[in-house]
């Protein structure tokens, strides 16, 4: 049996390796804490939603046994984003994440709101669904404000269309229903890594990903979703 001393210095050494393969922790979340009331969002911590001008004001965010539920209201008309602020350059985020139906997906959203050249600071983002993974450089394709014009007015031309496809990237993989996962999406210049319950599943490397400040995660969430455990690394 270790020491209380030689205990304490495993964890700080422990803490220290880990802080080296991820950069430094500079966002933390257990969902631990209680709502003051039951009517309207209050998911605390700095996280924001999308509705109070995509679903009426109507509850979507819930926190029920130390984690966040997320699940869209009959009266919404968009998916809804939970939305937390951050700034890096390189770096990570993990969290757990359950999902409750076959219809289900969370889709990580890395944005820059002071970017104009994309539609809502869209910069890249990944979705992960029962059956597949798929990675999306949103900064050079589809959230590009002159391609997403063209996409509306239904102009897109067939080099648009070519170019679009080399915007992103799908891989099948199966994601059990109704059982908890740990998602780990690294940034490095470029390239976004995305690994599943410890295992690499792809990266893909385009020049959106490489957008020099990512300041904001949404969790896109187009039916219902647990999610806990949040952690967010810089690295630079």
């Amino acid at each position: 049996m270790k020491t209380p001393f030689l205990f304490v210095l495993s964890l700080v050494a422990s803490s220290l390796l880990f802080a080296d393969e991820h950069g430094d922790l500079i966002f933390s979340d257990d969902f631990e804490r209680t709502e003051s009331q039951e009517e309207k969002d209050e998911p605390g911590n700095g996280w924001g939603t999308n509705s109070r001008t995509r679903a009426k004001g109507n509850k979507q965010v819930d926190l029920v046994d130390g984690a966040m539920r997320i699940y869209i209201h009959e009266e919404a008309d968009h998916a809804v984003s939970v939305t937390q602020p951050f700034e890096f350059t390189d770096g990570a985020v993990a969290l757990r994440f359950k999902l409750e139906d076959d219809r289900d997906s969370i889709g990580l959203n890395f944005a820059d709101l002071k970017e104009k050249s994309v539609h809502a600071g869209h910069l890249f983002m990944v979705k992960i669904s029962p059956k597949q993974v798929q990675i999306n450089d949103l900064k050079t394709g589809n959230m590009k404000l002159e391609i997403r014009e063209a996409r509306q007015n239904k102009t897109v031309t067939p080099e648009q269309s070519k170019m679009l496809k080399e915007k992103q990237v799908k891989f099948p993989h199966k994601t059990e229903v109704g059982e908890w996962h740990d998602v780990l999406a690294q940034i490095d210049g470029d390239t976004f890594t995305l690994s599943l319950d410890g295992e690499k599943v792809g990266e893909f490397s385009s020049p959106g990903i490489a957008h020099p400040t990512k300041r904001m995660l949404r969790l896109s969430v187009p039916k219902n979703v647990v999610v806990d455990d949040v952690k967010f690394w810089r690295r630079k």
